[in-house]
């Protein structure tokens, strides 16, 4: 099955015993048993739930992967990739990286004697030189938030590969619709389902897929052990939302490029960061291991006071938290998703005070451009 029909078609459909289309919500705790210590295939919501399951097994064979798991958030799906670590264990880890992910490495995992090195892991080279002998994995997001830099999957796989390390990808920004990295050698892929995935700023939570069965093994091991599960009618959202990904992700990316194109030309924007542009250092790359360039797309306009004014005049561009939304979502990275990472910090990255980061939704398009316009006048 091509991506869009797997999106409709795959993984568990309906429901044998009454005929319904739609994965029924099993909204259950507990299981009855034929004998004690002998169950059906479920025995406890926690460990095992039919309408969870049929999600995890969508989105693995969207990542062509071996297992997928559904989490609570994003943040639980990424903090329990990282309990398959050690004490002591260094990780690699992209420097353009989401300021939760980055609070939760710095703040949180530190205490747990996790190391780290954040890098631009758009060079090989620094990757290459940052690996310890107490290395285990690298963890890059590709495209960046908020900067959209692009990493060569297949090239820093091959090099993980080499050296003994899991290749732990972010694929919350091209979604599966757009980008495989299971497919270029990653072993764990991870997704913010609360974005493009839901896609309608309705649900919280977080999909994760692994390439082996002894991941899969030690991954069912941690979720079930923690317990941040995703429930179940929340689990059918997504799955409502998986099978529209498809020509959401195709309307949202024809929207981003013709606004990308829109900035790149206005007299009020000073840089604009899209991997779709020609003129972006990762187009070349962004095309190659993608089949699209997403909706996401940053812009700096000089200064905080002058984000400040964009944001106050837009119409259609909901200044909100979050992204991947049918609706067009605005935020400034530096006051609010990123706001966690130290001012120099962000400013050694390049994410500017001035910087504004859009979520590019599926309204007209016309619309859209005439509100930034405005906005920017």
């Amino acid at each position: 099955m091509r991506q869009k029909t797997k999106m409709v078609h795959g993984g568990i459909t309906g429901d044998e015993k009454t005929g319904a289309v739609s994965v029924p919500i099993y909204q259950v705790s507990t299981y009855k048993q034929p004998e004690a210590g002998k169950h059906t295939g479920y025995e406890y919501s926690r460990t095992g739930n039919p309408t969870r399951h049929a999600l995890e097994t969508v989105i693995a064979e969207l990542e062509n992967g071996k297992a997928g798991f559904a989490f609570g958030s994003g943040m639980a799906a990424i903090t329990s990739v990282m309990m398959l670590f050690q004490p002591g264990d260094h990780i690699i880890i992209t420097d353009d990286v989401y300021g939760g992910s980055y609070r939760l490495i710095t703040k949180v995992l530190t205490k747990f004697n996790l190391n780290y090195t954040f890098i631009n892991t758009a060079e090989l080279a620094e990757i290459e030189a940052a690996i310890q002998p107490e290395t285990k994995a690298i963890f890059i997001e590709t495209p960046t938030n908020p900067l959209l830099k692009i990493t060569d999957i297949e090239a820093v796989a091959q090099l993980a590969n080499k050296q003994g390390l899991h290749l732990i990808v972010d694929n919350t920004f091209a979604t599966p619709y757009f980008q495989n990295p299971i497919d270029f050698g990653a072993n764990i892929v991870i997704h913010s389902a609360t974005k493009y995935i839901g896609g309608h700023s309705d649900v919280v939570a977080g999909l994760v897929v692994v390439d082996s069965e002894e991941l899969a093994e030690q991954l069912h091991f941690i979720q079930n052990s923690v317990g941040a599960v995703l429930g179940p009618q929340d689990a059918w959202l997504l799955m409502r939302g998986i099978k529209t990904l498809g020509i959401r992700m195709e309307a949202i990316d024809t929207n981003a490029r013709q606004i990308a194109e829109f900035l790149a030309d206005h007299n009020q924007v000073i840089t604009v960061y899209y991997p779709g542009l020609e003129t972006h250092q990762g187009h070349q790359l962004a095309n190659k291991q993608a089949n699209g360039f997403g909706g996401m797309i940053s812009f700096d306009v000089g200064s905080e006071a002058n984000a400040d004014r964009v944001l106050a005049k837009v119409k259609y561009f909901t200044l909100a938290e979050s992204l991947g939304a049918v609706e067009s979502l605005i935020s400034i990275p530096a006051k609010m998703t990123h706001a966690s990472i130290p001012r120099e910090r962000r400013l050694e990255l390049g994410i500017a005070d001035g910087l504004i980061r859009i979520s590019v939704g599926i309204e007209d398009i016309a619309d859209l451009l005439e509100d930034l316009n405005q906005a920017l006048s």
